[in-house]
């Protein structure tokens, strides 16, 4: 018999059963990629994470992410949720640990706050991708159910990617952004054409507003109709502000906060921020709270 810690953790938030949830093992030597993908069918979680012992001194643990279809390079809350589970159980001072995953081997901080954590999470390299225009970028409203006078203007529909790559799309009302109602066919029909899987739809308030940003996430390519609250949209989203110069900052620090999830119904807040050199978005990094939601102990032969 093969016994695993198993948790299920709501990210980006400290109130039970808003924020974001994920699944978490934390001792899951021994799993096989078909038994992790299982798993994470079975707690249907938009993502699970899965955390291995390190096999060499470059990082510290090794951590795989699942949604309930696939496995996807690296997740935002999902690795909230994995590093404070894990400092839960060993009852961590404030450190840093280096993770390996999908994207390379990451920082994350953890922060002792009281007898809780805040979690820090570096994200991978910076790219910019495509910009979507002409056909697909109709055939993305056609299937947002939007049109070009609802996008904010000089926001270009852009890919962009801090280690899981995301359609940023700005829009010019928060009612229009709580109300969408997409074809999620079309956007799995599109993310086979621009090798994309998630469409961030976000609008902005003034530079002085806390918060900056509301948005909303849909990957139904990957599993996931809509994303409560994504760590690897917001953080793409502060670099892509930063490169199109469509904030203000001090040439070297460029920080806000983002309020997702509020049409599910299960609201969190993600702070992000943006390192910056010579103009330009150099590093990524987005932090959050946690809440455990239960503890259980999954049992297999």
């Amino acid at each position: 018999m093969r016994k695993f810690n198993m948790y299920q953790i709501d990210s980006f938030t400290k109130e039970k059963l808003t924020g974001n949830p994920a699944g978490v093992i934390t001792n899951a030597d021994g799993l096989t990629a078909n038994e992790m993908q299982k798993i994470a069918r079975e707690l249907n979680n938009s993502e699970t994470a899965f955390i291995f012992s390190s096999k060499n001194n470059m990082y510290d643990v090794h951590v795989r992410f699942f949604t309930p279809v696939s496995e996807v390079p690296i997740c935002g809350h999902a690795t909230i949720a994995a590093h404070y589970a894990r400092a839960i159980e060993n009852n961590l001072e404030s450190c840093r640990i280096y993770q390996k995953t999908g994207a390379g081997i990451l920082p994350v901080d953890i922060i002792k706050e009281q007898s809780d954590y805040r979690i820090v999470m570096t994200q991978g390299k910076i790219e910019f991708g495509d910009i979507i225009n002409g056909i697909h970028k109709e055939s993305l409203l056609s299937s947002l159910n939007i049109s070009d006078k609802d996008l904010l203007e000089n926001y270009p529909i852009q890919i962009v990617s801090t280690g899981h790559s995301k359609v940023m799309i700005g829009i010019k009302s928060l009612e229009c952004l709580n109300t969408l109602q997409p074809n999620f066919n079309g956007l799995v029909n599109l993310s086979s054409i621009i090798c994309c899987n998630g469409y961030y739809v976000f609008t902005i308030n003034t530079q002085d507003s806390d918060p900056l940003v509301h948005g909303r996430m849909f990957s139904p390519a990957i599993g996931i109709n809509e994303d409560p609250v994504t760590g690897n949209a917001n953080g793409p989203l502060g670099a892509y502000l930063v490169q199109h110069q469509l904030v203000s900052h001090n040439n070297s620090l460029f920080t806000f906060k983002a309020i997702q999830g509020e049409a599910l119904k299960r609201p969190g807040t993600i702070e992000v921020e943006v390192k910056i050199e010579k103009n330009e978005p150099e590093e990524v990094k987005v932090s959050g709270n946690a809440v455990i939601v239960f503890k259980s102990e999954l049992v297999l032969n």
